[in-house]
């Protein structure tokens, strides 16, 4: 039992990650039907960014409180991530809305290659050190089960934004615009919707959810890397699918679900495997469930967000 509560923490803490980054995903999908491969590297600039602010911090004012100098890093690595994302979205990916379907997935490739090579360029190719601003000291609320305080900020944060998200969507105005060009762009625009600000700011919010995403993950490890988006983002990509793509619930889902499965497989695969498998084949569950979601589901779990075409 203790090794059922202890993996099903951990799931939660990367299932969280997971939903914060599948939602990107799947809202520039649901606008735009575009799977923006470069989303899953927006966690990895995320992360860069707060830890250089930290950096900066720490050598300017020694004396500042953790609290300060993490909300400091995220009001920093937010907007970074927001630039960036209409960036991407501007120059990248709005001339080719009306182009074949590979053109913009070939671009996005493009981005999420041009990204990480810059970010080699600015930070260089080894691991850093993220400062552990949160305490790391773990809790024992039960017998056997261990809790850091990162961890519990991971899952109330990654919780509280995403019911923001829920009512930004459902309950305001901007969110019945998005929902209007996820419907069909071209009516919503006759009916005074400007699409174009819309899906860039579909792709703002995507990057900040990102950058916050990238700040947990790499408080949780305690590491950043140029790379650290690349594998990331392909698991809450495979979140988005699981969910089903499109529909905002579904990558909440999808991403906690992925989290629980990743976890309790690796807590328990040498006793699936008799031995043969450890830990580090964790990573081979994502895209099992990847390929079994295609074969029998592929609208997901929740189904794909399909919408009647006027």
């Amino acid at each position: 039992m203790e090794i059922f509560l202890q993996q099903l923490v951990n799931g939660l803490v990367v299932g969280s990650v997971y939903a914060l980054v599948a939602l990107g995903y799947t809202m520039v999908y649901g606008i735009l039907g575009l799977i923006n491969f470069a989303h899953g590297d927006l966690v990895m600039v995320g992360a860069m960014s707060a830890l250089q602010t930290m950096l900066f911090l720490m050598g300017v004012t020694p004396g500042m409180s953790p609290l300060a100098m993490l909300t400091l890093s995220l009001a920093v690595a937010i907007p970074v991530c927001m630039m960036l994302g209409y960036t991407m979205e501007r120059l990248a990916y709005r001339r080719l809305r009306n182009a074949p379907r590979l053109a913009p997935l070939i671009t996005a490739i493009g981005m999420s290659f041009l990204l990480q090579t810059i970010a080699m360029m600015l930070w260089g190719r080894n691991y850093h050190t993220f400062p552990q601003l949160v305490s790391t000291a773990p809790m024992q609320p039960v017998a056997g089960v261990f809790v850091t305080p990162i961890q519990v900020t991971i899952i109330v944060g990654s919780a509280l934004i995403m019911a923001a998200l829920i009512v930004l969507v459902t309950k305001t105005k901007l969110g019945r615009a998005m929902r209007a060009t996820a419907e069909n762009h071209r009516v919503a625009a006759l009916m005074g919707v400007d699409t174009n600000l819309i899906i860039a700011l579909t792709f703002v919010i995507g990057a900040a959810l990102a950058a916050v995403a990238g700040v947990m993950y790499a408080s949780n490890y305690g590491i950043a890397h140029y790379g650290m988006g690349f594998m990331p983002g392909l698991k809450a990509f495979t979140a988005a699918v699981l969910g089903g793509i499109g529909n905002l619930g579904g990558a909440m889902l999808g991403g906690v679900v992925l989290g629980l499965v990743e976890s309790f497989g690796a807590g328990y695969i040498e006793h699936m495997t008799f031995g043969f498998l450890n830990s580090s084949y964790q990573d081979i569950f994502a895209f099992i469930i990847l390929g079994l979601v295609l074969i029998f589901r592929p609208t997901g779990l929740l189904g794909e967000r399909v919408s009647d075409r006027a």
